[in-house]
C-alpha cells in the first residue's frame, strides 16, 4: 500500500509538470505551493520507508500543519512582492544608509530605532554614537570618566545576574513544585526582550544615561561654588551630574568630612582632569628646570594634608634681586622660583611663594596650606581659558583671614 501511494504520488507530480498552460501571479503562487507540499511529502514518506518507521496518524498531522503554514508565508511573500512597487529605506545598500544615519540627530536615531528591527540594529551602532559622543561630550568626558562608566556598567550586570539567579530560585522550585510549561513562557519572553533592550555597554547607551542625568561621572570645575572669592582662579575636582532642561550641572565636591554641592555650573566652566590620578596624589613634577619668569602654570593647593588638592592658576616672576628683563634676566640659573597669583593684590599673603626646584616636592604648613606638584601650561588654550576667568576686581589684603576659611574645601 505504501509503494503504492508513493507511485501515485509520483505520478500526479510528473503529470503537473508537463502542464503548458500559463499561470496568473496568484495561481503561480498556488502551483509552486502545491508542488512544494508533494514533493515535501514524497521526501518524507521516503525517508521514512528507508528507516523502516512506521508513521502514525498524530506524526503524518504534524507534517502537514508545518507544510501549510509553509505555503501560506510562500504565496504571501510572492503577493506583497508584486504589490510593493516602491523602493523602501531598507531596500539601500549598506554605505548609503550609514550615510543617511550619520546625518541624523540623536533624538532622529532614536526615532528611527523604533521603526523596525534591522533599523534599530543599524540605528544603534557604535560609531554612529561615538561621533555623537565627542561632539557633545568630548571636552568634559574623559579617560577617567570613561572608566568609571564601564565599572558602572559592570556592576549593574553582576546585579542582574544575581536577581535572575534568585528569581529561577524563587519561582521554578518554589514547594518543589517545578511548572515546565511557566519556565518555557518565561525563558521565551526573556529571549524577546534580550534582543530588543539596549545593550548596557553600548555608546547609545552612555549618551542616553548622560542626557537624563541617570549617570554622575567624574570633572573639574573652575572657579568652584559660583565664582566665590576664596576659589578664584582654582579648578577642584568633582562628580557631575547633566540637567537637560537647564543645559547646565550639578557638582559635588568630595572634600574630607562632608559633600559639598553647587548647582547651575555652565560648559565652559568644566574641563576633562589633566592629570589621570587623584586629587589626593601629589603630582610629581618634570617641568621644574625650564620655568622661567613669564611662564604660564598650574599648582596644586589644599588647605591641609586631609583635604583633597585642587589646581590654581598662577604665572612664574622675577627674584627680588633680578635686575633686568629679557636677556639680562637669570632667574631661570636659580635656584629659587617666585610664583605669582596675581589675582590678589599687592601685599596679600597669597600674592607669592617661593620654591625651591632641586628639591621641591610639597611646600607648606597648616597656616599657608600646602603647594604641591606643578604643570607648565604649553597650549595657548589652557592659558587662554584661564585670563577668560579672571575676576572683575582683586581680593585686598585684608581679607587673607577670610580667604584662609573659605579655601577650606
Amino acid at each position: 500500500m505504501l509503494y503504492f501511494l508513493i507511485s501515485f504520488v509520483s505520478f500526479l507530480i510528473l503529470s503537473k509538470s508537463f502542464t503548458n498552460k500559463p499561470l496568473s501571479s496568484g495561481e503561480s503562487g498556488t502551483k509552486i505551493g502545491s508542488t512544494g507540499f508533494w514533493g515535501s511529502l514524497s521526501s518524507w514518506l521516503l525517508s521514512s520507508l528507508r528507516k523502516g518507521s512506521t508513521s502514525t496518524p498524530c506524526s503524518f498531522f504534524r507534517f502537514s500543519l508545518v507544510l501549510s503554514f509553509k505555503n501560506n508565508s510562500l504565496v504571501s511573500k510572492v503577493e506583497n512582492e508584486e504589490e510593493e512597487g516602491k523602493v523602501s529605506l531598507l531596500d539601500l545598500p549598506d554605505l548609503p544608509l550609514e550615510c543617511i544615519l550619520g546625518h541624523l540627530s540623536p533624538a532622529e536615531l532614536c526615532s528611527v530605532a523604533a521603526v523596525c528591527t534591522s533599523l534599530r540594529d543599524s540605528s544603534r551602532s557604535d560609531h554612529l554614537w561615538k561621533k555623537h559622543m565627542e561632539r557633545k561630550w568630548g571636552k568634559v568626558f574623559g579617560d577617567a570618566a570613561y572608566r568609571q562608566w564601564k565599572c558602572h556598567v559592570a556592576s549593574k550586570t553582576r546585579e542582574k545576574i544575581s536577581n535572575q539567579k534568585n528569581q529561577k530560585g524563587m519561582f521554578a522550585f518554589l514547594h518543589g513544585d517545578f511548572h515546565p510549561l511557566f519556565w518555557m513562557k518565561a525563558k521565551s519572553e526573556k529571549g524577546t526582550q534580550s534582543s530588543s533592550s539596549l545593550p548596557e555597554d553600548s555608546f547609545m547607551a552612555l549618551y542616553l544615561s548622560l542626557e537624563s542625568g541617570k549617570f554622575w561621572f567624574p570633572a573639574q570645575v573652575y572657579n568652584r561654588e559660583n565664582g566665590h572669592a576664596g576659589f578664584m582662579l582654582s579648578c577642584y575636582d568633582a562628580q557631575l551630574c547633566y540637567d537637560s532642561r537647564s543645559d547646565t550641572f550639578l557638582a559635588r565636591y568630595s572634600p574630607h568630612g562632608r559633600w559639598t554641592t553647587e548647582e547651575n555650573i555652565r560648559w565652559d566652566r568644566l574641563r576633562v582632569p589633566p592629570i589621570a590620578s587623584s586629587p589626593h596624589a601629589l603630582h610629581i613634577s618634570d617641568c621644574l628646570d625650564d620655568l622661567r619668569p613669564g611662564d604660564h602654570i598650574e599648582i596644586q593647593w589644599r588647605r591641609n594634608k586631609e583635604f583633597p588638592y585642587g589646581w590654581w592658576y598662577g604665572v612664574i616672576g622675577h627674584l627680588e634681586q633680578c635686575q633686568g628683563h629679557g636677556n639680562h634676566c637669570h632667574c631661570h640659573y636659580n635656584d629659587m622660583v617666585i610664583l605669582e597669583f596675581t589675582q590678589y593684590s599687592a601685599g596679600s599673603r597669597w600674592r607669592q611663594t617661593i620654591i625651591d626646584r632641586k628639591h621641591h616636592i610639597e611646600k607648606g604648613n597648616e597656616t599657608d596650606g600646602f603647594y604641591g606638584g606643578i604643570r607648565k601650561l604649553h597650549r595657548n588654550e589652557e592659558i587662554t581659558r584661564w585670563k577668560k576667568l579672571w575676576p572683575t576686581k582683586t581680593v585686598p589684603p585684608n581679607r587673607f583671614l577670610l580667604l584662609s576659611f573659605c579655601r577650606s574645601p
